[in-house]
């Protein structure tokens, strides 16, 4: 899939009120890496996995601090009851389609162990850690085609930088509001005096109505559909917070429960049959394994602080343009038993915003 169709700031849509980062995206948190591969084969494959890691070095032996929170626990992801015990990821978080979820998680255990021969034999095991969207309209799910080889690649592969967004790794079979949906990334700044921390979200859109689509306040979905019949909502989202800033992991917790403030800026709903997930994780220490030392002192910001007053701020704001990215960027997608997709109509839509007085110069 190509990067042809616009991010929203590039067009002057600009979310929020607090500034982006240089990439607009979860790798504006230093250290953290995103790759992707999509898998699309024949007419009736379209799917893939994309892997989020917290730095690049050994994250069995150097954990990062993290939390979990589930909106709606309609989904099968894998490794979040030890993660959600514990407070700390030890392998990177890989998001797929539902069905590939073991598959995935085998890929990941095939490279952790590869990269640690004391895994399960000197030291404890490993818990690796897969998110989930359900890809089936678009994808031959029952095929499970996400095999080992393309979790490694997208290892291999991932990197700093900027983020290739849309129809792309998780993305590719994803439809999120009736239009094609996917992965989608974004970043908040805190100004110097306030710490000057990161937050990044990486999204895997796969949910809501037509008629549910917001953007910027402004019911594009409604305006553009009027007349459409009500359908229940069956899709799923995965949100994937990053920051620089030293929080415990409650901290955490309480961004990731910022998430569906987030969503519903969009119009998501959390259907009943939605497997809606937040995973947060902090770079700014890392939690050795097996350290022997008596006691871990950590540092973090207090709850009460400007700081983490902003962070919470940042996290609406970020997930919010994360889910409008992967939208914005995701082309029309034909897939399993013909069906087809449609791109966001951004012609339209950014009539309808322009109209609206929400198209502006860039943060």
């Amino acid at each position: 899939m190509s990067d042809a169709r616009p991010l929203p700031r590039e067009v002057g849509l600009c979310l929020g009120t607090l500034p982006a980062g240089p990439w607009n995206a979860i790798t504006d948190v230093a250290g953290v890496l995103v790759g992707h591969t999509s898998v699309i084969e024949g007419s009736d494959v379209r799917t893939g996995v994309t892997v989020v890691l917290p730095h690049g070095d050994n994250l069995f032996r150097e954990k990062v601090i993290a939390a979990t929170h589930t909106i709606n626990g309609f989904g099968k992801p894998c490794g979040l009851e030890q993660l959600r015990e514990l407070g700390t990821l030890e392998s990177p978080i890989a998001l797929t389609g539902t069905l590939n979820v073991p598959r995935v998680a085998d890929g990941l255990l095939t490279w952790m162990l590869a990269r640690d021969e004391g895994i399960a034999r000197t030291t404890s095991t490993v818990n690796v850690v897969v998110g989930e969207c359900n890809d089936g309209y678009l994808n031959d799910a029952r095929g499970r085609h996400v095999r080992e080889e393309h979790v490694l690649a997208a290892l291999a592969g991932a990197s700093a930088g900027p983020v290739a967004q849309g129809a792309v790794g998780a993305g590719v079979g994803m439809v999120a509001f009736g239009y094609k949906g996917g992965v989608g990334t974004a970043s908040r700044r805190l100004p110097e005096e306030a710490g000057g921390w990161t937050l990044g979200a990486l999204a895997v859109s796969n949910m809501g109505r037509r008629t549910q689509l917001t953007i910027d306040g402004v019911p594009v979905g409604r305006l553009l559909s009027e007349g459409e019949s009500f359908r229940p909502d069956r899709g799923s989202v995965m949100v994937i917070l990053a920051t620089d800033a030293p929080l415990t992991a409650r901290q955490l917790g309480r961004l990731c429960r910022r998430v569906p403030h987030g969503l519903a800026r969009t119009g998501s709903t959390a259907g009943g049959t939605s497997g809606d997930f937040a995973i947060a994780f902090s770079t700014a220490q890392r939690i050795p394994h097996d350290s022997g030392a008596l006691e871990l002192v950590l540092r973090s910001l207090p709850d009460d602080g400007r700081a983490f007053d902003l962070l919470l701020l940042a996290a609406v704001e970020a997930v919010e343009e994360a889910v409008i990215a992967s939208l914005f960027r995701a082309e029309t997608v034909t897939g399993y038993a013909g069906r087809t997709v449609p791109a966001l109509p951004l012609p339209q839509v950014l009539a309808l915003l322009e109209r609206c007085g929400r198209l502006r110069r860039a943060l």
